[in-house]
């Protein structure tokens, strides 16, 4: 975690768990299981339990201690809606960025049903951004889910675009990012696909942020599409302030160890 991050789209970094388990396609390469591995077995290290799924209760207070307000992705080393998660954790991690509104929170997953199931009761404050991974038109379901939550700003990482994702329904949601996949074996991306989900995006009136071509050396291939780079953000209008900002009710559900 890191209050400075080399990630195009946002800040900082805040990972209040690690670890993860894959769900579909996009998670084959994925760089957080790449980079923890690398430290198994480290005596001390935070990954010295590789990419094993863990809580990290002591990070749960570190946005708190950032007094500039910044751009923080929540769990860039894990997804905060893995079904291990207990959700007593998960209304923790909410709970922390209702009490710094100093932030713009960023929490991707590619759990789209539970995050759908929990935002009800969580109750995301204004500075929370919801979104959901998107790799190709097979896992499409998920911006369904995304779209029937309650969240300030709704948005899309189509990265590792992996595929054409046909048709996408861009209503009541905010803001698209797409990227190829990088690092080594990284599987390549048409253009047109990137062109495709720009062009939706233009008619629906959602800011595109292209994030990087991908490859085996990303930082060659750039981000440059049809001669410019896209980095569009949610209008300020849209993250507009929740009716109420009152606390969530507390949920008493099964949890697993």
């Amino acid at each position: 975690m890191s209050d400075r991050s080399a990630i195009e789209w946002t800040d900082a970094t805040w990972n209040p768990m690690r670890g993860c388990t894959k769900v579909s396609p996009g998670c084959k390469h994925c760089y957080a299981e790449t980079l923890a591995e690398r430290f198994r077995g480290v005596p001390g290290h935070p990954f010295e339990q590789g990419f094993d799924l863990r809580l990290v209760p002591a990070a749960l207070e570190l946005p708190k201690r950032w007094r500039r307000g910044r751009l923080v992705f929540v769990n860039s080393m894990s997804d905060l809606f893995h079904e291990d998660v207990p959700v007593e954790y998960i209304q923790r991690v909410f709970d922390v960025m209702r009490d710094c509104p100093q932030h713009r929170f960023q929490v991707l997953t590619k759990r789209a049903k539970r995050l759908q199931e929990l935002a009800t009761v969580l109750r995301p404050a204004s500075n929370v951004w919801l979104g959901v991974s998107v790799e190709n038109a097979r896992y499409t379901e998920r911006i369904e889910y995304l779209r029937q939550t309650s969240a300030a700003v709704r948005f899309l990482s189509i990265e590792p675009l992996l595929g054409p994702v046909g048709k996408l329904v861009l209503d009541e949601i905010h803001w698209v990012i797409v990227g190829g996949e990088s690092g080594h074996g990284a599987r390549p991306m048409d253009p047109d696909w990137v062109r495709d989900i720009r062009e939706q995006c233009r008619t629906a009136r959602v800011p595109f942020f292209f994030k990087q071509w991908g490859g085996a050396m990303k930082s060659k291939n750039g981000r440059v599409l049809d001669d410019r780079t896209w980095d569009e953000m949610p209008k300020s209008s849209v993250a507009r302030e929740p009716k109420s900002e009152s606390k969530p009710r507390r949920i008493h559900l099964p949890v697993q160890a």
